[in-house]
């Protein structure tokens, strides 16, 4: 009678709650490392990364060099030029290794609980984390900070994490709970930075800061002159200093950055030892201006260090919602007029590659003709796409390198015709309209920009007009997120692999996305990128699908190839010693630390 009256209530409960059987058998796991592709390199009792020198001494004033100028502190405002290194000001829940892809490690998260399925996520907040004020980071400043982001920060941001609900726990423990179960958005909320409640309730997110606001990271602001030059101090009582993921990293007592309007003279201060270390983007600079001098006497060390991880490349990027740049035939042309092999030759002594691929340096680059598996996401969208992908193997214009690049301008003048432009008076004017073909490339300040020029002159050549605008820091960026541009370059982020983020410049729902650069809204793009977000954890799938979007990207030309490198070329003051180890992703800079011996053979002036 008992049995039969507790199956009965059993069976009442599941009635009114359908889920309560599922919510009962529901496997709930605990983890303290979590990776977006594959496993975490480093265990769970892992003491420092294997790229730092965990005894390194704690001492030493550097100063390094910035372009540019700023005008607030506030990395999140949607407008205004943020001061270098603020997006480091605070920690966030979970943080990232340098030699490995996208694995996350607690840093103010503790452990977090969560389903099989990541429809939920619950975060354990260390105790001891702590702003620089010394009042606790709590659930609530997760939460706070999470609406704050939803409330005031950029659009990408909502529309990524529109449905999610961040709930206090306890004091120590917060959750977020999702419309839909989503790992890659569990690990995107495990980076999000922590910021002070009692702080930023007085500050709106999108409007900068004129001073520095109250952080949590290993370094806080202690100086600065306003578009000039910014000091960083570390945080002698740094709260996470003794985690594995810092030990041995952030040795330096200061970090100095002075901002330079020209990089000319950037390079002759660096030189005069008015700052420390210096990463050459020029190969004329790198090949003929490191050496006699400070080089000669062994003053500064030069290195020439190779980069075998995924690249940055750089492009020079079409705003396809101008109508001078909505067809592809015009954009092909204005590309066939860019003479890279000629430009490599004489200007940066063959020292770069050619960018070909958005996946540059990776398994997820396209080559060839596309397999089987590729076929199977290509097929689906057959018609929205260049049919060049299924009988063309893609390959940036090439030239012999004499600079008349003749052959590639007549394959231009044919595809201006095509697209309805005709030579009238020495210049190109649309067929209909009697519109003159003119467009603008907006420069930022400082740059080196030797291929401008040249470029400028070969339009010429089709009867095209480039105007060139050259604006400071602040500007470009507004002029960037306002779509406010024709044509300007832009260097794409390395993505180790196709990741969700991808969303951010290549979707249609990203448009009002500054990443978006070239303003592009296609379907069978948003379809490659919904299949990669769905099929996140599978390499086999990811592979595939990675060579397939490559193709439809560089296929529609949304921007010119430019370059890539394979070294980093870097000098510095001989003051510094680093680890045995460098790693993967990045130069590791924050690992290396100041050697009081090596700089006491320096000049005086150079300490």
């Amino acid at each position: 009678m008992l049995l039969r009256v507790i199956t009965t209530i059993v069976l009442l409960v599941l009635s009114l709650n359908p889920r309560a059987e599922n919510v009962q058998a529901e496997k709930i796991n605990k983890g303290v490392a979590f990776a977006q592709l594959g496993e975490p390199k480093y265990s769970a009792e892992f003491s420092h990364f294997d790229y730092v020198f965990p005894d390194a001494p704690k001492t030493g004033a550097v100063t390094l060099a910035a372009a540019g100028t700023f005008d607030n502190f506030n990395r999140y405002a949607l407008r205004g030029s943020a001061a270098v290194r603020t997006e480091q000001l605070y920690d966030t829940l979970f943080t990232t290794s340098e030699d490995e892809a996208s694995s996350y490690y607690p840093l103010i998260a503790q452990s977090a609980r969560y389903p099989d399925d990541y429809r939920w996520i619950e975060i354990a907040i260390n105790p001891l984390a702590r702003f620089h004020d010394g009042s606790a980071i709590t659930s609530d400043d997760v939460v706070f900070t999470f609406k704050k982001f939803m409330a005031e920060g950029v659009p990408q941001f909502r529309m990524t994490y529109a449905g999610i609900e961040a709930k206090t726990v306890s004091a120590l423990t917060v959750r977020f709970e999702l419309p839909q179960p989503d790992k890659n958005k569990i690990l995107g909320l495990m980076s999000l930075p922590i910021l002070p409640a009692h702080f930023w309730k007085h500050h709106k997110l999108s409007d900068p800061l004129t001073t520095p606001p109250l952080s949590s990271g290993p370094y806080r602001i202690s100086d600065y002159r306003m578009g000039q030059q910014v000091t960083y101090q570390h945080v002698r009582d740094y709260w996470a200093a003794s985690l594995p993921v810092n030990i041995g990293r952030y040795n330096f007592d200061t970090l100095r950055y002075d901002y330079y309007l020209d990089d000319k003279v950037a390079l002759e201060a660096f030189k005069a030892g008015a700052y420390d270390v210096r990463t050459e983007n020029s190969p004329k600079n790198w090949m003929t201006q490191y050496q006699d001098g400070n080089f000669a006497r062994n003053y500064i060390v030069k290195q020439d260090l190779p980069d075998n991880s995924a690249q940055n490349t750089r492009w020079l990027v079409f705003n396809i919602q101008r109508p001078v740049f909505a067809d592809r035939r015009v954009r092909q042309a204005v590309t066939l007029a860019f003479d890279f092999d000629w430009m490599n030759k004489v200007f940066y002594y063959n020292s770069y590659q050619r960018t070909n691929s958005f996946f540059q340096n990776t398994d997820y680059a396209a080559s060839g003709q596309p397999d089987a598996a590729e076929l199977s996401w290509l097929e689906p969208v057959k018609h929205q796409i260049p049919l060049e992908i299924f009988s063309q193997i893609y390959y940036p214009p090439n030239t012999d390198g004499s600079g008349s690049n003749r052959e590639n301008l007549l394959r231009a003048k044919t595809l201006l015709q095509q697209a309805g432009w005709e030579i009238k008076n020495k210049r190109l004017v649309n067929s209909k309209t009697g519109d003159p073909f003119i467009f603008e490339l907006l420069l930022q300040s400082g740059s080196n920009f030797q291929y401008v020029l040249p470029f400028q002159h070969s339009l010429q050549r089709l009867g095209i007009t480039m105007t060139i605008r050259t604006v400071d820091s602040s500007q470009f960026i507004n002029r960037l997120r306002k779509r406010d541009f024709d044509m300007l370059p832009n260097v794409y982020p390395a993505f180790p692999f196709p990741a969700p983020n991808l969303r951010l410049w290549w979707s249609s729902a990203y448009i009002t996305s500054s990443y978006n650069s070239s303003g592009i809204q296609d379907p069978a793009v948003d379809t490659l990128i919904n299949d990669i977000i769905r099929h996140q954890g599978e390499p086999s799938a990811l592979r595939s699908l990675g060579r397939a979007l490559d193709r439809v990207l560089t296929w529609s030309t949304l921007m010119i190839p430019m370059w890539y490198t394979k070294n980093i070329h870097i000098a510095y003051w001989d003051k510094f010693s680093m680890p045995a180890v460098r790693p993967v992703y990045s130069l590791g800079f924050d690992s290396w630390w100041f050697d009081a011996r090596k700089a006491a053979r320096l000049p005086e002036d150079s300490h």
